[in-house]
Parts: C-alpha cells; sequence; structure tokens
C-alpha cells in the first residue's frame, strides 16, 4: 500500500525523461506517453532521435510503430540527445560484460552523471537496465556525489531522491504484450522509493507488482535468465551427447517430456540475447566461488556454435570452393535483433575456417549484414531461394517462420545441418 507520502509524490509525475531508447527503453517511453504522461526519451543516436521524433521507429518490434507514432502526433512523446529536467527518470541504458565477464556499468555512470545536475530534489529515478547486484545503489551514490545537497531519506533537510530498481521482464516480437500484461518485481533503496516506482509502473502494468529491496530485484532478473540458461544448457549437451551415440535428440526429448514432471527445452546453435547470455555472467562474477553450476552452463552454451562450425567444416572437406546457404542471423525467430546471436557467430567462424567458401546468409528480417560480417569478404546476403539453389550445404541456424516456405524439393542432393530441428 502507498504511503501517504508517496502517493502524493507518484501523483505529481507528469513529466518522466527514459535515458537510452533501445529495444526497452523506447518501447517503455512509447506505453507511458501512451498513458497520458509526457515522455521526453534521451539517446546518443542523433539518428535514434530524429526517428523517433519522426513517429519512426529505429528496429523491429510489433506494435511499436503504431504507439511512437500515435504519442509523437499526440505531443506526448519526443526525442533529444540531452538530459532534461523530469519528474521521473527511468535509466533503460545497455550493461554489456567486458573482457572478463563482468558488467561494463559505464553507461549506467555516464545516465547518473547526466542526470545529476537537473535534478531539483523530489524526482524518482528508476533503473532498469539489467545490472549486478548493488548497481542501483552505485547508481545513487554516484548522483549524491555529484549532488550533496540531496539525500535518499530527506534527512538534515536535504530534500529526497527516490531511487528503485525494476528491471524488464519482456520477451523480443511481444514487447508491447508483455509490458502490459507481465508481472513486474520492483525494489527501492528506501520503501518510499519502491512505492513511488510501483505507482508510475501502475499506470500501464496489468500484472501485479511485486515490491522488494533493489539488490533483490536487481538478483530477481538474473535468476530469471539464468535459470533458463541452466536448462537450455542441458538440452544443448544431449544434442551433443545424441549426436555420438546416432541418437534423434528431438525424439528423445519429445519421449522424455511425456513424463509428468520432465519439460527439457529444445537445443539450438547456442544462446543469444541482450539476456540469457550476458545475465548468468553477472552471477558468477558477483560470487564467483559459488556459481560453479551456472558458469558451467555458459560455458556449455557457447561451445555450441563451435561445436556447429566444426559440423560445417565436416560436410564442406573435400568440396572446392564450396557454397554454404546459412539461413538466419538473429538471436531467436522472426526478428531482426542480433546481439550475442550464435548465428552471427558460426557465420563468421565459418567464413574464417574456409576463405574459399562462398557463405550465402539468408536473413528475412535484415536488410544488411552486422557489423560483425562486414569485413568477410566471402560473406554476402541473398534471398533464401537464390541461397539454397546455389549451395552445396545448407546451414538452418534460426528457425523463423518464413523458412517454412522452402520447399523440401529445393533440399534434395544437399548436406543438411538443421540446428533447430526445423526440417524433421
Amino acid at each position: 500500500m502507498l504511503t501517504s507520502r508517496t502517493a502524493e509524490t507518484a501523483a505529481t509525475i507528469r513529466t518522466v525523461a527514459v535515458i537510452g531508447l533501445g529495444y526497452i527503453g523506447l518501447p517503455t517511453a512509447a506505453i507511458l506517453a501512451t498513458n497520458g504522461l509526457d515522455v521526453i526519451g534521451v539517446d546518443v543516436n542523433p539518428n535514434t532521435v530524429d526517428a523517433v521524433n519522426n513517429g519512426d521507429v529505429p528496429f523491429a518490434e510489433p506494435d511499436l510503430g503504431i504507439h511512437v507514432a500515435g504519442a509523437v502526433s499526440r505531443g506526448r512523446l519526443r526525442a533529444q540527445r540531452d538530459t532534461p529536467s523530469a519528474d521521473a527518470y527511468i535509466v533503460a541504458v545497455p550493461t554489456p560484460f567486458k573482457a572478463d565477464k563482468s558488467a561494463d556499468m559505464s553507461f549506467i555512470a555516464a545516465a547518473a552523471r547526466a542526470i545529476a545536475p537537473v535534478l531539483r530534489g523530489g524526482e524518482l529515478v528508476i533503473l532498469e537496465s539489467t545490472s549486478p547486484p548493488g548497481s542501483t545503489r552505485r547508481l545513487a551514490e554516484l548522483i549524491l556525489g555529484m549532488r550533496p545537497d540531496l539525500s535518499l531519506d530527506g534527512r538534515d533537510g536535504k530534500p529526497a531522491l527516490l531511487v528503485a530498481h525494476c528491471p524488464e521482464r519482456v520477451l523480443p516480437g511481444r514487447i508491447m504484450i508483455e509490458l502490459v500484461t507481465n508481472d513486474r518485481v520492483v525494489g527501492g533503496l528506501t520503501a518510499e522509493a519502491a512505492d513511488a516506482a510501483a505507482a508510475l509502473y501502475g499506470v500501464f502494468c496489468q500484472g501485479e507488482i511485486h515490491l522488494t529491496d533493489a539488490a533483490t530485484a536487481e538478483m530477481s532478473k538474473l535468476v530469471e535468465n539464468a535459470y533458463r540458461d541452466v536448462n537450455i544448457a542441458f538440452a544443448n549437451e544431449l544434442s551433443v551427447i545424441s549426436e555420438n551415440l546416432d541418437i534423434d535428440v528431438w525424439e528423445l526429448i519429445r519421449l522424455a517430456n511425456h513424463h509428468p514432471r520432465v519439460n527439457i527445452l529444445q537445443p539450438g546453435p547456442g544462446v543469444g540475447g541482450h539476456c540469457i547470455a550476458v545475465d548468468p555472467w553477472f552471477i558468477v562474477a558477483a560470487d564467483p566461488e559459488n556459481s560453479a553450476l551456472i558458469r558451467t552452463a555458459r560455458e556449455v552454451n557457447d561451445a555450441k556454435p563451435g561445436h556447429i562450425v566444426e559440423q560445417v567444416g565436416n560436410a564442406a572437406s573435400g568440396i572446392t570452393r564450396p557454397v554454404i546457404a546459412c539461413l538466419g542471423l538473429s538471436f531467436k525467430a522472426n526478428i531482426d535483433d542480433v546481439r550475442e546471436s550464435p548465428a552471427v557467430q558460426i557465420v563468421r567462424r565459418v567464413a574464417m575456417l574456409r576463405p574459399d567458401a562462398d557463405i550465402l546468409v539468408a536473413a528475412p528480417h535484415e536488410d544488411r549484414l552486422p557489423q560483425e560480417l562486414a569485413g568477410c569478404a566471402n560473406v554476402r546476403l541473398m534471398e533464401t531461394d537464390q541461397a539454397i539453389e546455389s549451395a552445396h550445404v545448407v546451414v538452418l541456424l534460426v528457425d523463423h517462420d518464413k523458412f517454412r516456405d522452402i520447399e523440401p524439393s529445393s533440399l534434395e542432393g544437399k548436406t543438411i545441418i538443421d540446428t533447430r530441428g526445423f526440417w524433421r
């Protein structure tokens, strides 16, 4: 239940600044604006700022364009590069991992430095970026270090700053639906901050909002994705074992899942995306001595692309100047998001393994190769049918619905490596 002071604070939030207009920030900005708040999106990329101000979306996500265009046309949403004064701030910047697998907190630190000078006191600051335990407190410390006239609790007559963490829990391709319907976890550095953040998300969230402390909220997101990563690692390990034993892993899993208490996930070419491939490492970095299972799962999933590359190399051995069709680049089906995508990694490694090969990439949701492949002279985009027709080896990396239109007869006489069980 909201305290009277926090309810009053939440009721005064009319303007929200969303820092970072990526896959989470822009949908969050759009849904807040659609629900009647004035939202200023902040991004360092001028192309993103221009796109949003034109009512456009710089990436593919179902229904997002409708929300952005509508909010911009009504004057509820605009974008800029400078951080404005606002009643509330939502920080949704990237938190990639560094070479040692620890979290890169530089984007969060930059957001804190941009927010601090424009604060008046009494604002709500929410960290939505997925981050290691303690990140929200570190964000607050960075701000208060620049603004010693403010405090977290209002003591000594200093205006209070309400700081909370609310991790996103949405699936690409369903973001605009799940932003509204999913439960949310909100953790505050103070109880008042948690209440105020819950009130703000309550503007659009129809799911239950669960209150806790900031560190637990941070850890909850990491645990959710580490749980999935461990289960995917089990399926991927089974796929390698089954291959060595000449067993159809998809049939094996189908039969095992008939047990009422067994639900094995499906194997694939690895794990990608901005969450499952990254978040478990934050737990490992936080407590390396007691996270052996989580670390092993990450290592199993990180090793799967190399296994696929070895399969492709074996299939193309003995062929002079082989033509290899690789189907899909994104980290999951029916989206254009290639962040941490195992498919991109596999294509790049195959191109390096066989520089004499012609690598034809069919990526129906992309109109250009990602930066990781731009320097590979033997890799080029091509329409699916043309790529298959020319290929000696066809590698199915992403189970896009559009690939279901492929005629089975077009695959005859070619070596097929189906990493998704798509053509069983």
